[in-house]
């Protein structure tokens, strides 16, 4: 979808939807998915709400492609964390800080995107956002279980127990510093409950 809107000048420019994506995502996880309107969307998109719809179809269309984009370029590298060549407890060690960091990183827009959204109270946008987090806490739960299989549940859980406590935190205003102390002491915890890394052992 390609729409011609003024610019300051007088000049026609072309409507990129995925600039807008960019801009939009920024706003939603500044604002929350329930705070943010479509006329404040676009608003700052620069186009009319007919332009809006036909582009994305709705607000929530538009926050499924935003999740989707902050899945690949804002989301924890989980793929790149659980590498099987170091112990787990170190992993999941670092999933933690990453979160920390990452929630913390923009003082404007702070928390997961993902954690922040699944409180929604938009079905369609819940759901979305529910989609992303099961997705993550599953991956987790297979990384866990692939070496300690009658821990996952309760480490699973432990992790994204914690993570959601760093995102409300972040958007409380918490700094960093203190995020990375909660995340360090979350990190000893699994240290502490984990048996020897068999994998890791093994390697040795």
């Amino acid at each position: 979808m390609t729409t011609n809107i003024s610019s300051s000048r007088g000049r026609p420019r072309r409507f990129n939807p995925e600039e807008a994506v960019t801009t939009a995502q920024r706003l939603f996880h500044e604002k929350g998915y329930d705070a943010l309107s479509v006329a404040d969307l676009t608003k700052a998109l620069g186009i009319n709400p007919p332009s809006f719809y036909a582009a994305f179809g709705s607000k929530a269309g538009l926050y499924a492609r935003i999740l989707d984009r902050y899945a690949q370029t804002g989301a924890i590298p989980l793929m790149q964390i659980f590498r099987p060549d170091r112990p787990l407890a170190e992993a999941l060690a670092e999933v933690l800080e990453e979160a920390a960091r990452h929630y913390a990183a923009d003082p404007g827009a702070t928390g997961c995107m993902v954690l922040e959204g699944t409180r929604s109270n938009d079905p369609e946008a819940r759901e979305a956002a529910c989609g992303y987090h099961v997705a993550a806490q599953n991956l987790i739960r297979e990384r866990i279980a692939a070496r300690y299989p009658h821990e996952a549940d309760r480490l699973a859980d432990f992790v994204s127990t914690t993570m959601a406590g760093l995102s409300a935190s972040a958007r409380h205003g918490q700094s960093l510093e203190r995020l990375l102390a909660t995340a360090r002491l979350a990190g000893l915890a699994i240290a502490q409950a984990l048996p020897p890394d068999p994998a890791h052992d093994s390697k040795r």
